[in-house]
């Protein structure tokens, strides 16, 4: 082969990789050219907005089939409140498909944020996740708050008492509230065999009708401390 020849042959192929670049320049891959005309949004929508969705996406389908910027769709989409996950792919000639998956909520936090299953903490509404536990301490062990609900939990489920509240202090502490007042000093370490001595003993501190746990120190080897709190008890009166 010439040199003339090779030379013809390196000229066409830049032409070629650099044709990509004149369309562009030129105005060939515009968004009027190729305009996006189809935007399918699936998912789940238990709490996150398909309106709000739709309006985050638009901005970006109007720049065209081929500038569309896919990463900048799901970054915009992964930003709202709720979303977990995002797919977003394109299908020729003018399809944008946005596939989305919300976050389970398990607990709430402390500063109003919800925790999901998989220990993320995520925006929500003001007052979301009513009826979910309040969860409060170290961001950075999230998952032992979770595993600490998990062990309490069904030592006083089978007693009709829910864990309304867990809270693990900056130095290890452990405190948990139940759904009928009861706050529960758990103390530090592993509290697992205090909790659960507990749990055997309050049927019986819950026997006297006219009072109540208020509140209960299980920072003790062989036992525990109780406070009780006086409750109202309505008495019969003969006619």
């Amino acid at each position: 082969m010439s040199a003339l020849v090779r030379i013809a042959a390196w000229t066409l192929a830049i032409g070629l990789v650099a044709l990509p670049v004149v369309a562009v320049l030129n105005g060939w891959i515009a968004g009027d050219r190729w305009p996006m005309r189809r935007l399918a949004v699936t998912g789940e929508f238990r709490q996150v907005d398909e309106a709000a969705v739709r309006e985050a996406v638009l901005p970006h389908v109007q720049r065209g089939f081929f500038a569309v910027d896919l990463d900048g769709v799901r970054d915009d989409v992964a930003g709202l409140p709720w979303v977990e996950r995002v797919e977003v792919r394109k299908r020729w000639p003018d399809r944008l498909e946005v596939h989305l998956s919300e976050h389970t909520p398990v607990a709430r936090w402390a500063d109003g944020r919800m925790l999901s299953e998989d220990g993320l903490l995520f925006a929500a509404a003001p007052g979301a996740g009513a009826g979910l536990p309040l969860f409060d301490g170290p961001e950075a062990r999230v998952g032992e708050l979770m595993s600490f609900h998990s062990l309490a939990r069904p030592l006083f489920l089978p007693l009709g008492l829910q864990v309304e509240q867990v809270r693990l202090s900056a130095r290890g502490s452990w405190e948990l509230v139940l759904d009928d007042g009861t706050r529960i000093e758990a103390g530090r370490g592993d509290p697992q065999a205090r909790l659960a001595r507990f749990a055997r003993m309050l049927p019986q501190l819950r026997r006297d009708p006219a009072r109540r746990v208020a509140r209960a120190d299980l920072r003790y080897t062989n036992g525990f401390a109780i406070v009780w709190e006086d409750v109202a008890v309505e008495k019969e009166t003969s006619a």
